[in-house]
Parts: structure tokens; C-alpha cells; sequence
């Protein structure tokens, strides 16, 4: 590679270059950037080559810098060598592979808020209560013979309490974050003709399902992704409910009972020109004790012949009415990412260990339990604690995180 003449390296700066073959002869028209450390991705020094983007010229780039000693990268290890300098932290360098790989703009903002520390930012303050804890028993058991004042039971159980609630709060938003982060599935089911392909296309905004006046058409499920909200939702489109008519039908309700067990969320569709049957009453109980679920009345722009029905959804796949009312039922309660919020299983695990543990402590302290066992199950808290953060991180976990990274970054 050829540099601009009388060229000098400096940090954050690109200078034009050209890419020369192994006779010389210029292949390409590059910019070189140099980041000095500490002030890169890295915080080592690094050299960008930026090339046109022909695939052959970066091949042919990439050649060159092989041919003169450089190795390709491991998966994520740009990534791992910010997090092993104190570049980022373990929450920061999971939230650039969510930012790699968010599919709706939503998921996007919610790992840029990550990577800049949104979930360490909720996280520390609670550590640093429980670090004062631990601080102050410490102090209680050095310093006994020296007149040092130990801290009673009610101070201790005061001082864990908020400790337990940080803990358990944050845990408690994996769900939403789950659903951010992965996306979830709805499961549209009903009678025949009732109208769930017409309200499958009018939430999905394209004509996917096959929409006729005769029962039983959709015999099998149909599945297609939306982003509500920002959230990718799975949006299944079921066989209608009835006595199957034939083996074809009768298997169709199979897998619509198979759907509806598998969805995040249950979508029941009644007819409100019609008056409600006991298969509704079935199709809706069945869901009720399913877990999460919703009514939707379609047809709402014709005369209504059913009774009215606790939180239903009153719509009209025809003229888009309560569409939007629908939608937002959907999805869960929002969380704002800048508040912060965990979307991985490694996450709720983690904090799962140490609310446990905290319950271990908080037993300890109400049953007068010596100070020194007492801070057994402080420590154990602190732990998982410093694992979700990466300060106690193992190896082999470090390897299972950053090799699900694309590769080089």
C-alpha cells in the first residue's frame, strides 16, 4: 500500500492511499484510518482500511494484509479484546451482537442503549448497596475488640431490602426484554368464518391469508412476521375450530390446538353478528388457561346479534376499525431501554442466583445467624452479580458469549 507522500500517522485521522498489487500496478483508491490507543474500539492501536466495495478488491485487500502478517480475526474478537481491556463491560459487548443483529429499528435502540451502559447504570447501584453490606459486617468482625459498633439485625434486613427489590425488579422485566430481544408469537383462533384471515391480513397489512365465505378454508396454519411496535411478531393464522369435516380439517385443529399452546399470546376471534356459541366458550376457556390471551369481536361494522363480553376488542378486519386499540393490547407493558432492562437468559439466571441468595441472608439476619455465615450468602449474592457485569467471568463463559459474534467484530 501506497501512503500520500510525506504522510504522518495521527490518531483519528484518514489519509488517501492506494492498494497496489504485487507488480505495484494500483488496484484500488483507499482511505487508511489510524486510532490511537486508548481511543479506540479496542483501546489498542488500530489501522482501518477502507476500499471501494467490490467484492474482488476487498478480497484482494484482505490478501494483501495476510500475505504481510496479519491473521483473520476469531468471532467477536474486536469485541472481546474492548471488554478484556476495560473498554466496555460483559452487558455492553452482548448488546453490540443485538445491535449486529436487530431486525426492526425498536431493537436497535434498545441494544445502542446497552452498549452504552444502560443496564450497568440500573445495576450499580445496587451493587454498590450490597458492597456497603458487606463493607460494614466486614468492618463489625475485624474490628470486634476494638469497641467498632456491629450492626444489628434491623439494619441489616433495612439495608438488604432495597438490595432484594433492584434485584428482583430487574429480573422481573426478562420478559419484555425476551420478547425485544427474539420477538413473539400470536396465535389467531376461532370458529370457521369468523374472520381470522381477514384479521390476520389487516394486522399483518398484506393479503397473506386466503380470505372466503366458506368455512374451513384455511386448513392448516400460515405464519408471517410483523413489526408492532417495533417488536417482531409471529402472527399465525389458525384452522378454524368445529367438528372436522374430513382427515384434512381434523388435522388442521390439531395444529391449531398445537399453536395456541406454543404462542406467547392467544388471539380469540368471535363473529359479534352472531351470538355467541359454546364452541366460542370453549375456544376461549381453552385459551384462558393457556396463559396470556385476548378477545376480539370482528365484524363490528355489521348489526350486532352477540351478548356483550368482558374486555373484548371490538373490531372490523373490513374497515380497519379498532385495529389500532388491538395492537397495543398486543404487546406487553413498555419498558424505555434507557432505564434499562435484560433480554438475555444468562442475564435472569444470574440475577436469579443472587435473589436467592439475598433470601438465604435475609433469613440469616432475622434468625440471628453470626455475622461471618451471614456474609457467606452475601458474597454468594455478589457473585452472579459480577457475572452478569463480567468482573468474575469464567473463560469458558467469556467463549460462549463472543463466539456467537459475527465474524471480526
Amino acid at each position: 500500500m501506497r501512503l500520500q507522500p510525506a504522510f504522518a500517522w495521527r490518531s483519528w485521522t484518514a489519509a488517501r492511499a492506494a492498494l497496489l498489487d504485487e507488480q505495484g500496478l494500483v488496484i484500488d483508491q483507499v482511505l487508511v484510518t489510524y486510532f490511537a490507543k486508548p481511543k479506540s474500539y479496542t483501546a489498542e492501536d488500530v489501522v482501518e482500511i477502507s476500499c471501494h466495495g467490490s467484492p474482488v478488491v476487498l478480497r484482494f485487500c484482505l490478501e494483501r494484509a495476510l500475505a504481510a502478517g496479519a491473521r483473520l480475526a476469531e468471532p467477536g474478537e474486536f469485541t472481546l479484546r474492548a471488554f478484556l481491556n476495560g473498554r466496555i463491560d460483559l452487558p455492553q459487548a452482548e448488546a453490540v451482537r443485538d445491535l449486529i443483529e436487530a431486525n426492526t429499528l425498536y431493537q436497535a435502540r434498545v441494544a445502542a442503549q446497552q452498549a452504552e451502559g444502560s443496564l450497568s447504570r440500573r445495576l450499580a447501584p445496587v451493587k454498590r448497596q450490597l458492597l456497603d453490606l458487606i463493607a460494614l459486617l466486614e468492618a463489625g468482625i475485624d474490628f470486634a475488640e476494638d469497641d467498632v459498633a456491629v450492626a444489628g439485625s434491623e439494619e441489616i434486613l433495612a439495608r438488604l431490602a432495597p438490595v432484594r427489590q433492584g434485584v428482583a425488579a430487574l429480573a422481573a422485566t426478562f420478559d419484555y426484554g425476551k420478547w425485544v430481544h427474539e420477538g413473539m408469537t400470536l396465535a389467531i383462533a376461532g370458529r370457521p368464518n369468523v374472520g381470522k384471515s381477514s384479521l390476520f391480513n389487516r394486522l399483518l397489512e398484506q393479503d397473506r391469508a386466503i380470505v372466503t365465505p366458506i368455512p374451513g378454508t384455511t386448513r392448516d396454519t400460515v405464519s408471517e412476521t410483523a413489526s408492532l411496535g417495533g417488536i417482531p411478531v409471529r402472527l399465525v393464522d389458525t384452522a378454524g375450530i368445529r367438528e372436522g369435516q374430513d382427515l384434512v380439517e381434523s388435522l388442521g385443529i390439531e395444529r391449531t390446538y398445537q399453536a395456541m399452546a406454543d404462542a406467547d399470546v392467544r388471539l380469540v376471534v368471535i363473529d359479534l353478528s352472531e351470538p355467541l356459541t359454546a364452541a366460542d366458550r370453549a375456544i376461549i376457556e381453552r385459551a384462558r388457561q393457556q396463559g396470556r390471551w385476548l378477545l376480539a369481536g370482528n365484524k363490528a361494522d355489521l348489526p350486532r346479534q352477540a351478548e356483550p363480553v368482558a374486555d373484548c376488542f371490538e373490531v372490523s378486519a373490513l374497515t380497519g376499525a379498532g385495529i389500532d386499540a388491538l395492537r397495543q393490547a398486543i404487546l406487553p407493558e413498555r419498558h424505555e431501554p434507557e432505564a434499562g432492562f435484560i433480554t438475555s437468559l444468562r442475564h435472569r439466571r444470574l440475577l436469579e442466583e443472587a435473589a436467592e441468595a439475598l433470601a438465604r441472608a435475609e433469613t440469616a439476619a432475622a434468625t440471628g445467624i453470626p455475622h461471618e455465615m451471614l456474609l457467606v450468602d452475601l458474597y454468594a449474592a455478589l457473585a452472579p452479580l459480577d457475572g452478569l457485569t463480567g468482573a468474575t467471568t469464567a473463560d469458558d463463559i467469556l467463549h460462549r458469549i463472543f463466539s456467537t459474534f459475527c465474524i471480526g467484530k
